[in-house]
């Protein structure tokens, strides 16, 4: 599960992510990390992901950079690469992320503009442009908390103002019946799952993560006095939205 392992950094309470991502940037003997989930095994990960060019990336990345504009934020900011390459453009971008390695990474890899900040922190800011990408929907962890994350979203948007998030439809791991529908459990939401990462023989404690189904955003979106648009699908049960 290649997507599963985006954005892990942004609830990690030892900050193995972080770390990963600045021995990478320090050539400080980085090794891949080990993800796993409550609906899949163990899988690794080369650090190397986060780092990689606008040309390396995802098409769904790599719509949503095009068309940031403005004044920009990106949320859960990791290596800073979707920030570099906004930056390289002239742009005016914000990258937060609550990883103090990854923000000290994000500096030595020459971002102007860091902070170690959590989203729901900020105050008496505004933009044009939020990126919450890679599996942005990840940092809501539940869908308890979704609410209170959209509120704050669009309380930091300018007159105008976009979020671009991404995400995707855990429905294909689950086994389809004869009628076109899915065995999925029978409590709770099929797309809330916990994680697990370890890096270097030690192991952050499990913690929440949420895909969400587009349907679920949109939903979720207009609940919370925001439009909910969908820009483009991936190959794999994957998407990129746009709220407003």
């Amino acid at each position: 599960m290649e997507r599963s392992v985006i954005n892990l950094k942004q609830k990690i309470m030892y900050d193995l992510f972080g770390q990963a991502i600045l021995d990478y940037q320090t050539n400080n003997s980085p090794e891949d990390l080990l993800t796993e989930t409550s609906i899949s095994e163990a899988d690794e990960m080369s650090v190397a992901y986060l780092f990689r060019s606008f040309e390396q990336m995802p098409h769904l990345e790599q719509i949503a950079l095009e068309r940031a504009k403005g004044k920009i934020l990106d949320v859960g900011c990791g290596a800073g690469s979707h920030s570099l390459y906004i930056q390289n453009k002239g742009l005016d971008v914000t990258a937060i992320d609550i990883s103090a390695n990854a923000i000290n990474a994000c500096q030595l890899r020459g971002l102007k503009n860091t902070r170690m900040q959590n989203v729901l922190a900020l105050q008496n800011e505004t933009f044009d442009t939020i990126l919450i990408l890679m599996n942005g929907t990840g940092i809501f962890g539940t869908l308890a908390a979704l609410p209170n994350y959209l509120q704050k979203l669009k309380s930091l948007l300018n007159p105008g103002g976009q979020i671009l998030i991404d995400s995707s439809d855990l429905i294909y791991m689950y086994d389809e019946n004869e009628d076109g529908s899915y065995s999925i459990p029978a409590e709770g939401y099929y797309g809330e799952l916990t994680f697990t990462v370890s890096y270097k023989g030690q192991t952050d404690p499990p913690f929440p993560w949420l895909y969400l189904d587009y349907n679920t955003l949109q939903r979720a979106a207009q609940a919370n006095g925001l439009q909910c648009e969908l820009i483009a699908e991936g190959e794999h049960f994957d998407y990129l939205a746009r709220l407003y």
